[in-house]
C-alpha cells in the first residue's frame, strides 16, 4: 500500500542505472535513452539526475481531474457508457509537432500547473464520483510511471480499474511492471511510417509495433488503437493499407481501430482540418482488410462509431457521440447470433453520457 501522506515531488525513479566511468546516469524507462548530468532533466523534462540518482519531478502533481465518459479515450469495449476520473501530469517522451495537448505535455512550468493529491486521494475520488475507472491520460504516464503504478494499486484495492492512455513509447525492460497494474489501454499509433515518427514525433516507430505485439501476445491488458489521420501526412491509402494489415497479421481482427481528425494545433496549425470522408475511406479501408472494429473520431458518424457484430453484423452498441443507444448484447455476445464480442463489458451498459465533470481531490 501506497503511504497515504500528501507525496511532494521529487520522487526517487525506477529504470535507470549509473554510467560506468562517468558521474552520468542512464535513463531505462523509454527509447530515447536520455544520458543525465547532476542536475539535468531527460527529454521528457519530468525525470531528472539528481545527487546521482533519477528523480521523478512530478509525482502527487496534476494538472486537474475529470469525470469523462470512457468512449472519450477512447475505449468502447471497455465498460460502454461508464465513467472515468481522468488526470494528467506534465512534460512527454515524444515531441509530436501535432500535439492536440501540447499546453500539458510541453508543460515547463510544473507547479503552476498542478494540483497536488497521493494516490489513495485519487483513489478515493474515483469512488466518490461512482466512476468505473481512473485514466492516466492527457500526458503519457509512461513517464510518470512511478505515479502511475502507485495509483493503479490503490485504485485496484477499493475497486477501480485503471486506464492507461499511452504512445506505447516505453522499453522492454520497464513494460511488463508498467502494464501489470493496468486493466486497458488505447495506444496511439501515431502513422505507420518510420519517416513521420522521426520528422513529426522525434521518436522511433519500432517500439511502438513491439509495445502493441507484446500487449497482444505477452498481457491481459484489453487495448485499443487510435490513429490521428493528419491530411497529406498519414492518410495515403497505401500506408493505411499497410497499417490494416499490419494489425491484422500482428494483433488480430479484434482489436478495435479508431480513425479521428486532426484540427491545427501547435507547430502544425497550417494544415487544415481531417475531412469526414478521410475517415471514412480509412474506415472502409480496414474492414475490408479484415479488421472487425473499427471507429471514426472526432467527427459526428454515428455508423461509424456504432459497433457491430463480426458475424452477423447486427447492430449491437448504438452511439452517438458518446452516447449509447441501442444495447444488443447479453453480457458479451450478440442476442441476434450469439457471437462473441471481444472486450470487457458489464451486464448493461453504462448511463454516464456525455457529461464532462471538472473534479478536486482532497488529500
Amino acid at each position: 500500500m501506497v503511504h497515504s501522506a500528501l507525496v511532494e515531488a521529487p520522487h526517487t525513479g525506477r529504470w535507470w542505472h549509473a554510467v560506468p566511468g562517468s558521474p552520468k546516469i542512464h535513463c531505462d524507462l523509454c527509447p530515447r535513452a536520455c544520458e543525465l548530468a547532476e542536475g539535468q532533466r531527460a527529454f521528457c523534462f519530468v525525470r531528472q539526475n539528481v545527487g546521482g540518482e533519477m528523480v521523478l519531478t512530478t509525482y502527487g502533481a496534476s494538472t486537474g481531474f475529470c469525470v469523462d465518459p470512457i468512449e472519450k479515450k477512447p475505449l468502447d469495449h471497455f465498460l460502454p457508457g461508464s465513467s472515468v476520473l481522468s488526470f494528467g501530469t506534465a512534460g512527454c517522451n515524444l515531441g509530436c509537432k501535432f500535439c492536440q495537448n501540447w499546453s500539458i505535455s510541453k508543460a515547463r512550468e510544473v507547479e503552476r500547473l498542478s494540483d497536488h493529491a497521493t494516490p489513495e486521494a485519487i483513489a478515493r475520488a474515483a469512488v466518490r464520483s461512482r466512476c468505473a475507472s481512473v485514466a492516466f491520460t492527457y500526458n503519457d504516464p509512461v513517464l510518470w510511471a512511478e505515479y502511475a503504478i502507485d495509483t493503479a494499486i490503490a485504485c485496484h484495492d477499493v475497486g477501480v480499474r485503471t486506464v492507461a492512455v499511452t504512445a506505447g513509447y516505453i522499453t522492454a525492460e520497464a513494460r511488463p511492471a508498467f502494464f501489470e497494474h493496468m486493466d486497458a489501454a488505447n495506444v496511439d499509433l501515431k502513422a505507420f511510417t518510420e519517416d513521420f515518427y522521426r520528422k513529426l514525433c522525434l521518436g522511433h516507430l519500432e517500439p511502438v509495433l513491439d509495445t502493441l505485439r507484446w500487449l497482444k501476445h505477452e498481457s491481459n491488458v484489453w487495448f485499443e488503437i487510435t490513429t490521428l489521420l493528419i491530411p497529406g501526412q498519414n492518410d495515403s491509402s497505401e500506408e493505411l493499407a499497410r497499417l490494416c494489415d499490419w494489425v491484422l497479421t500482428n494483433l488480430g481482427p479484434d482489436v478495435p481501430l479508431h480513425f479521428t481528425a486532426f484540427h491545427p494545433d501547435f507547430k502544425m496549425t497550417e494544415l487544415g482540418r481531417t475531412p469526414a470522408s478521410t475517415l471514412t475511406r480509412a474506415r472502409g479501408l480496414a474492414l475490408a482488410a479484415g479488421l472487425h472494429h473499427v471507429y471514426t473520431g472526432n467527427v459526428h458518424d454515428t455508423e461509424g462509431q456504432s459497433t457491430y457484430c463480426a458475424r452477423c453484423h447486427s447492430l449491437l452498441i448504438e452511439r452517438d457521440w458518446y452516447n449509447l443507444g441501442t444495447w444488443n448484447l447479453d453480457g458479451n455476445r450478440c442476442r441476434t447470433c450469439g457471437h462473441t464480442l471481444a472486450g470487457v463489458f458489464e451486464s448493461r451498459p453504462g448511463s454516464f453520457g456525455a457529461k464532462r465533470q471538472p473534479v478536486r481531490i482532497h488529500n
